[in-house]
């Protein structure tokens, strides 16, 4: 299974910063010690024309050129520097081509990228860009040109924090269906609305998020009860974690794996291809936030498995 990363371009954060810039390149040394069958490869940087999918020209140049005032710099959380800029598009990059390989193969994935709260024109909550969006709309893009059909696609986001930038981006697009399970009284406090957006109270724990989780899913499968959509971007959020400094929930790793899994089996029951973005995690120890995105990773090489038995089997009933 391909995993996209680009954990070298690390930003320069000032002393004390409460972004876990070290979980990157943390869970890509976990994973180069055991690879376990995940094949990790460097992502390109998005074009400017790539961004512009899902982006404005006057926002685009304004990160790129370090033209960004200090208020938008406080918004997005970073300060600006051509690694930063560097960063935000190979975190696009990096998801535009685990869309690609999801298509071709079932299932592949960015080591980071669920930059959710990145709105057209601002960027936001850590998020400079909004990877998502931009590689959906290439995604389809690329799929008309090749079928001359609509490629419809959901988002499926269990970050912890409501997936705002996503849901404006997408608010007027009937081809592509937003979906956020998410702490009520967390960032952003302002939300924008998801096709469908399920808000869990401070403390949830495994068994009623697991229940949320099946509703949203049902309700997701019957939004599209004349086919389901072709591509889903899962946003698997470590921040619902108990451990996680800005969470407020209170899931165990086993409950994050179960979520993973419901997920993956429920898209893979349906023919439906995934991409994978890491999004959130910021556990009072690091170790646990690698922990529970190795975890997912681990379960989406256990579906690509899947999806490459599945095929196996068609190719020997061919005649």
């Amino acid at each position: 299974m391909q995993a996209f990363y680009a954990d070298h371009f690390v930003l320069p954060l000032p002393a004390g910063h409460r972004f876990p810039m070290s979980k990157y390149q943390g869970l890509r040394d976990r994973l180069a010690a055991n690879p376990g069958g995940l094949v990790m490869r460097e992502a390109p940087a998005a074009s400017e024309g790539e961004l512009a999918l899902a982006h404005t020209p006057t926002y685009i140049a304004a990160v790129a050129e370090g033209l960004l005032d200090a208020a938008q710099q406080r918004e997005v959380g970073f300060p600006w520097s051509p690694r930063m800029a560097e960063r935000a598009r190979r975190s696009v990059g990096a998801t535009i081509c685990a869309a690609r390989a999801a298509l071709a193969e079932g299932v592949a994935a960015n080591l980071a990228g669920g930059t959710h709260h990145a709105h057209a024109d601002r960027g936001s909550g850590y998020c400079v860009f909004n990877d998502t969006a931009v590689a959906a709309r290439l995604m389809q893009a690329e799929w008309h040109r090749r079928h001359r059909h609509l490629l419809r696609v959901a988002v499926i986001d269990l970050d912890v924090h409501q997936g705002n930038g996503t849901a404006a981006i997408f608010r007027d697009d009937p081809t592509v269906f937003t979906l956020s399970l998410h702490g009520a009284k967390n960032f952003p406090f302002r939300k924008e609305p998801s096709d469908l957006d399920l808000e869990l109270p401070d403390g949830c724990g495994d068994a009623a998020y697991l229940d949320a989780l099946d509703a949203a899913l049902r309700r997701l499968w019957a939004a599209h009860g004349d086919g389901p959509p072709g591509l889903v971007f899962y946003l698997a959020g470590a921040d619902p974690h108990e451990g996680d400094r800005l969470g407020r929930l209170k899931l165990t790793k086993a409950g994050l794996l179960e979520r993973d899994r419901r997920v993956l089996q429920a898209c893979h029951a349906r023919g439906i291809p995934i991409a994978l973005a890491m999004a959130g995690g910021y556990g009072r120890v690091i170790d646990d936030t690698i922990d529970i995105h190795e975890a997912t990773l681990r379960a989406a090489h256990a579906s690509w498995m899947a999806w490459r038995s599945a095929w196996h089997a068609v190719e020997q009933c061919t005649p």
